[in-house]
């Protein structure tokens, strides 16, 4: 009876990923009102995300993602077997993020994402290299933080569900599409 009450309680705490075809998931996000920052209504959309996030093994997401239209993302990249240790950071949250700085530098990679056929169809997007952002944390702080890399894509990733874009939008060659299966295929080789 206890495993099933604990396995409860998790299932609480994690909320569906809404998928593509949804019309919540390409609503423009409300900023978070500062006196709203520390009410229990946010601390658990900011909980309920980082559980989320987790139980899917994403690594970021986004407010409109659990049908929530607030400026809220969440990332942490952690180490799986496709992400090398080299490219882990810590667990981040940003409250009404702004990207102030997008390098001229750019990349094509790879890309999934939760909201889009659960994570299981990637595609190429081409991403600045680095990015300066400016958001508030969860004690209505503000901060700055340069990122670069693969944290860059994903704040870059996560900053575009709060204006209602999807990493398919922004796809730069229709035929590099490929399932999660073969993804992670060729993350392995």
């Amino acid at each position: 009876m206890l495993e099933k009450l604990r396995f409860d309680i998790i299932k609480i705490m994690i909320k569906e990923t809404i998928q593509i075809g949804n019309p919540n998931i390409r609503k423009k996000s409300k900023k978070v009102s500062k006196t709203d920052i520390s009410s229990k209504k946010i601390k658990t959309v900011i909980s309920d995300l980082v559980d989320s996030m987790r139980h899917n093994e994403l690594v970021g997401i986004s407010a409109p993602q659990i049908n929530k239209n607030i400026k809220i993302f969440a990332t942490e990249i952690r180490q799986t077997k496709n992400r090398k240790p080299a490219d882990m950071d810590e667990l981040r949250v940003f409250i009404n993020p702004e990207i102030n700085f997008f390098s001229k530098e750019t990349y094509n990679d790879y890309e999934g994402c939760g909201s889009v056929a659960n994570a299981n169809l990637f595609g190429l997007v081409k991403r600045s290299k680095s990015v300066i952002i400016k958001a508030l944390d969860l004690n209505g702080k503000v901060f700055e933080l340069k990122a670069t890399g693969l944290l860059a894509r994903v704040i870059q990733h996560e900053y575009d569900h709060l204006d209602g874009i999807l990493f398919t939008d922004r796809v730069t060659d229709t035929k590099s599409y490929m399932s999660g299966s073969e993804y992670r295929k060729m993350m392995s080789k």
